[in-house]
């Protein structure tokens, strides 16, 4: 296969290696097998239009994207309903949307298992037309993530110290919010602390992200507690993958919902894919069955072919 890969210096866990001998080692482990690649090294700031100018060439099949969380959901929206396939280099914090691919989860073992590789289709999801790979969320994770970002941190493991803090900080002063969300025909109207909705349901037994990815469904979280030991135990029930066990939160699954938010949306946002952004008063959201090509380890291919 013939390979671009854009590798994002200022993202995830890239930023604290040496990227050029890294690219060096993708380059090896690539040709090795046969493949070709093409490898561009830019800043953040550059990582679109970088991805951009890679999709656009003629002689490439897959696109390798290495950064953090936003940079791999920026390459899948640009590669959403295209041919060429996407490569996941698994530089972010939980890199939520690789483990559910059966990605490996350190660099070098995710290029290995490139070399040999297979392209499957996979669901995305939108919200408002806006693509996400992994979650659309209002609530508590919004507040936790806007208290993350105000907080100073510079590795993977301050990261995830700061969002520690920012969930105990979260837990002890949740928001509220006054929402209708219409699933199928049914219309849920309710004052909740929070609501996640995911591209696939969220397996069991391990921390959120999809044993499916082609499963054709949305899944929906709302959450219905109310007190701070709840809450504690919601997130909890989260991280250890038992939602569908937990008192705490409504599950439930359809193609699409819509969500129409009656607080003040100027004192909440939402998260995307782990980027927070505007909330808008009315938000459907919707899955898009089969709409990203990816390359994946072959033994992952052959189980979702069967």
């Amino acid at each position: 296969m013939r390979f671009a890969a854009v590798l994002n210096q200022d993202g995830g866990t890239l930023r604290t290696i040496d990227i050029q001998a890294f690219s060096d080692q993708l380059r090896q482990i690539l040709e090795a097998a046969g493949h070709s690649v093409q490898i561009e090294i830019v800043a953040g700031r550059d990582i679109a239009a970088a991805l951009e100018k890679a999709i656009a060439k003629r002689r490439v099949d897959v696109i390798l994207a290495g950064g953090g969380d936003g940079t791999i959901s920026t390459a899948a929206s640009l590669l959403m309903n295209k041919k060429k396939a996407l490569a996941i280099l698994p530089a972010g914090t939980m890199n939520l949307f690789a483990r559910g691919l059966g990605i490996p989860q350190t660099l070098e073992a995710a290029l290995k298992s490139f070399a040999d590789g297979e392209v499957i289709a996979v669901d995305m999801a939108s919200a408002n037309g806006r693509p996400f790979v992994h979650q659309f969320s209002v609530g508590m994770h919004a507040k936790m993530v806007q208290l993350r970002e105000a907080m100073d941190f510079g590795s993977r493991l301050g990261k995830m110290r700061a969002s520690i803090r920012a969930a105990w900080a979260t837990i002890k002063n949740p928001p509220a919010l006054k929402v209708s969300l219409t699933v199928g025909k049914a219309e849920i109207v309710t004052r909740t602390s929070g609501i996640g909705i995911s591209n696939n349901l969220f397996g069991e037994g391990h921390l959120p992200y999809a044993d499916n990815p082609a499963g054709g469904v949305l899944g929906i979280y709302v959450s219905v507690a109310r007190r701070r030991h709840h809450l504690a135990k919601l997130l909890l029930d989260m991280l250890r993958g038992r939602l569908r066990q937990s008192a705490h939160v409504e599950v439930h699954q359809a193609g699409k919902a819509v969500l129409k938010i009656h607080s003040p949306t100027r004192k909440f946002s939402a998260v995307l894919d782990g980027e927070l952004i505007r909330l808008e008063r009315e938000t459907t959201i919707e899955i898009h069955p089969g709409a990203l090509k990816v390359l994946v380890p072959a033994r992952n291919a052959q189980a979702q072919a069967a």
